[in-house]
């Protein structure tokens, strides 16, 4: 029998994939690289952004013209359950995950997740409904698992989690995510440290300093800021205001000169005037980030900003994308 994955979204779906791979595999499953050669196809699913969903639909007229088994997993917003078990044989909500040992796609980088959900439910975001409360891995299972992947000689490792210095070890209080890095660069071997994603409201400064001494922490750094505008970053419950995210980044900088800064941003958020985009065009000008992921503003279900009227045109939001996109290309 073989089994074919679709994966959508971020790291953690992916990781997640590898370690579906290894159940299947465990049951007898091999590995197809072409679909229509596959008894049974997976899809592991993103409901973060709307236009993914909509993908995930768009797949199912070509599901039925297939005789495989399908199986839908990974990141579902329970409205939508109903819609989706009329083009899958079976949903699941794979739990426990981090507990399984993957099959890794990638014969260089790896993926070692230190945690799984989240806590803050911030307004536009459906993680705290689709993988529930923050859940932390063990330190020692964590580093077992760095150990293994450099032994085998992986030459480099993300380690994952919906709010990495969030991270606290269930066995040991005392061990926090700064303490966990310096563990994981203290680990003997040639390989590259990288994390995703922090939240800017506990990046502390003991955080930078364990980045700013360790060798093996790529000088590479995701800091996530949603909007360059205080009254949408409230709206948003994102509890820091622009002031306090240039403050940090100020002392990033200080410390790790040489350090590539990237972010997320999500543009046209419910209410968002022209004046408050103005004050995320100012922030890209000032901060001057080497890469931005940005998003057009979308409604999820669940969601508290689901509330809120989302009164920006589609085509208003393409094109504060577009000037933030020509920003970091200028």
């Amino acid at each position: 029998m073989k089994y074919y994955i679709i994966t959508f979204g971020c790291q953690m779906n992916k990781s997640d994939s590898e370690r579906i791979a290894s159940i299947l595999e465990e049951k007898g499953y091999k590995l197809t690289s072409k679909i229509n050669e596959a008894d049974l196809i997976v899809v592991n699913m993103c409901s973060v952004r709307q236009s993914a969903v909509d993908r995930v639909y768009g797949l199912i007229p070509k599901f039925k013209e297939l005789k495989a088994k399908t199986i839908l997993t990974g990141c579902i917003l329970k409205k939508d359950r109903p819609k989706f078990a009329k083009g899958f044989d079976q949903i699941i909500k794979f739990k426990d995950l981090l507990k399984y040992q993957p099959k890794r796609q990638n014969k260089l980088v790896a993926y070692v997740p230190i945690s799984n959900g989240c806590n803050n439910f911030c307004t536009y975001c459906v993680v705290p409904f689709t993988r529930g409360p923050l859940v932390c891995k063990e330190h020692q299972e964590i580093l077992k698992e760095v150990k293994d992947v450099v032994n085998k000689g992986f030459k480099e490792i993300w380690l994952l989690g919906q709010n990495v210095n969030d991270y606290t070890s269930p066995g040991d209080a005392s061990i926090n995510f700064p303490k966990l890095l310096k563990m994981v660069n203290d680990v003997p071997g040639g390989f590259q440290i990288r994390f995703t994603s922090p939240n800017p409201k506990n990046f502390s400064d003991e955080l930078i300093e364990v980045m700013a001494s360790s060798e093996k922490i790529a000088k590479f750094l995701n800091l996530p800021v949603q909007s360059g505008d205080n009254e949408i970053l409230k709206k948003m419950r994102r509890p820091y205001t622009i002031e306090q995210y240039k403050n940090l980044v100020k002392k990033i900088r200080q410390k790790i000169p040489n350090i590539n800064l990237s972010t997320d941003v999500i543009v046209g958020f419910p209410g968002e005037t022209k004046e408050q985009f103005e004050n995320t065009v100012k922030l890209f000008k000032e901060i001057k980030f080497n890469i931005a992921y940005i998003a057009k503003y979308s409604p999820r279900p669940g969601t508290a900003a689901l509330e809120m009227p989302d009164n920006i045109p589609l085509e208003e939001k393409k094109q504060r994308e577009k000037c933030l996109e020509n920003l970091l290309s200028s």
